[in-house]
């Protein structure tokens, strides 16, 4: 008899736990702290042989408070979750997402024709494509709190193809972590940390575009196999009894859904457009930013008369084409906004929140109706915005008990007698083993760079590499550590435990560290531009 996983709250205040226990035995210690400019950013970073120990604060009744406290520090991302759950809620309730998904898939039929496609499998090329997306977002912009959103669309995706919620997941959330890891331009982590490391930002720019690309293909690779032994036999899945739910609302997507063009539907079509207007005199370009290169277009007008097109045509044909149609546009509009206006998640759940109320609107809701369809969307996703609370626990704990800076400050003090290839290959394990308690990357690499890099130089190994050691270490554990409320938030939203989710994905973690240890064996071995 198999036993039963413990539900995600219970693992997580179980760690809330262990964490307090550890403020009894490791001893306080802190860093001194100072503010500097990284890429026109005020950062606070360490002051270099500043550490000193400091009087212990053993955490006790803190394991309850601390509950409280990382409600407040993971607001934003629980409001995010909430906001984006009701939202959808009103979209899926008018079933276009059904009539979306339904469309595409009878179209990607057509292309069984060809022979070279049906060879390699048109479900493969729809997956390869989308995650391959999802990968060129997280490595050039850092897609990572914005995925959850879109495992609303591709989970339901996953399962109408024949797959299960874990495949869902991987199109969207752990392809954009993988290229998240082999980022190429991520401001978010290779930009603070170059800059904090002094190095010129973005170089060493080729090496990191061939890495992108290795590990890009091995998470495409390790997806498509275990999706292609779901699609044999779907009960071989882990989360099949999970997926219940899913499945039930697929099959109630098959049910003949009547095209209706109600009125309402153009008066949406005409307020999208009025907003859309007003944004392109507002905002009549936009500097479009990719690493230190970018472009001035206009942006916001040309995505205005498209939308003109698009819109008239796809609500001629029905108002479920036409709400997808502001689906399509969300998602282009968050790509403008993060790379154009430095969006971050205010601002995306104030572009689905309209998504919603303008989808609402269309299908002929009355106020109170969207307002009852909101509110079931961000019940029905409570469990996860509470998930992400209680992680902020974690770190809370750690942070009041004043044994982070010892822990960092005794395994950076444990390198001293390695040698190039030992001392990088700790700095990849030190990073790795932090990212489980500090799952920011920014704000890892504000902690840990002003020690990582001034050590490089003493040793001998270029602070390029350091940042790549940083960039590895930071990137792979995102998609495990139960710190991590984006995690949390995406398993929630899919219905996935984590206990699941840990052992399905533990292997792949293991193929990723390997893989990332021997491509940071060039960086210290061989002369690469940049490093």
């Amino acid at each position: 008899m198999l036993k039963k996983i413990p539900h995600t709250y219970v693992i997580v205040f179980c760690i809330i736990i262990v964490a307090a226990i550890l403020t009894w035995f490791i001893p306080g210690g802190e860093y001194e702290r100072q503010t500097i400019k990284v890429n026109g950013i005020d950062r606070e970073i360490i002051v270099n042989n500043s550490f000193q120990y400091v009087e212990n604060a053993p955490q006790t009744w803190q394991i309850f408070s601390s509950l409280f406290s990382g409600f407040e520090k993971q607001a934003h991302i629980i409001i995010f979750i909430l906001i984006i759950g009701g939202a959808f809620w009103i979209m899926n309730s008018t079933k276009a997402v059904d009539v979306g998904i339904a469309a595409f898939l009878k179209s990607t039929k057509k292309l069984e024709r060809h022979k070279i496609i049906n060879s390699i499998g048109v479900n493969n090329i729809i997956m390869i494509f989308i995650m391959i997306i999802f990968s060129v977002f997280g490595a050039v912009f850092g897609m990572s709190e914005e995925t959850i959103a879109f495992v609303i669309i591709f989970v339901p995706l996953a399962i109408s193809m024949g797959y299960d919620s874990i495949v869902g997941v991987c199109l969207c959330y752990l392809a954009a972590h993988v290229g998240f890891a082999g980022a190429v331009l991520n401001p978010f982590t290779i930009g603070i940390a170059q800059g904090i490391s002094q190095i010129p930002l973005f170089s060493g720019i080729e090496y990191r575009f061939f890495c992108w690309i290795i590990l890009t293909l091995t998470g495409i690779t390790f997806v498509l196999l275990y999706a292609r032994k779901i699609k044999k036999n779907p009960k071989k899945s882990p989360v099949y009894n999970e997926d219940e739910d899913w499945r039930k609302k697929h099959l109630e997507s098959n049910e003949v859904i009547e095209y209706k063009k109600p009125v309402s539907g153009w008066i949406s079509f005409g307020l999208s457009l009025l907003l859309l207007t007003v944004c392109s005199f507002l905002f009549p370009e936009t500097t479009l930013k990719v690493g230190q290169s970018s472009s001035t277009l206009p942006v916001i007008p040309i995505i205005t008369g498209i939308f003109l097109l698009t819109g008239f045509f796809s609500m001629r044909k029905s108002v479920h084409f036409f709400i997808i149609n502001l689906l399509m546009y969300t998602m282009l509009f968050l790509i403008v906004g993060v790379m154009g206006y430095g969006w971050y998640v205010m601002e995306i759940a104030t572009l689905f929140l309209v998504m919603g109320l303008l989808s609402g609107i269309a299908y002929g809701y009355g106020a109170n109706e969207i307002v009852k369809n909101f509110n079931e969307g961000a019940k029905d996703i409570l469990s996860a915005a509470i998930v992400v609370g209680l992680a902020g626990g974690i770190i809370v704990i750690l942070n009041d008990g004043k044994i982070i800076d010892t822990i960092l400050y005794n395994v950076s003090e444990s390198m001293r007698n390695f040698g190039k290839v030992g001392s990088v290959s700790a700095m990849y394990v030190i990073q790795t083993m932090m990212n489980i308690i500090i799952p920011s990357g920014s704000a890892k690499a504000a902690l840990t760079m002003p020690i990582m890099s001034q050590f490089s130089d003493l040793i001998g190994i270029s602070r390029q590499a350091t940042v790549m050691a940083f960039q590895f270490g930071d990137g792979f554990t995102n998609m495990i550590t139960p710190t991590s409320g984006v995690l949390l938030g995406v398993l929630s939203m899919a219905k996935i435990p984590y206990g699941k989710w840990f052992k399905w994905v533990l292997p792949f973690m293991l193929i990723l560290f390997i893989i990332g240890f021997l491509l940071l064996l060039p960086t210290v071995l061989m002369q690469l531009n940049g490093f």
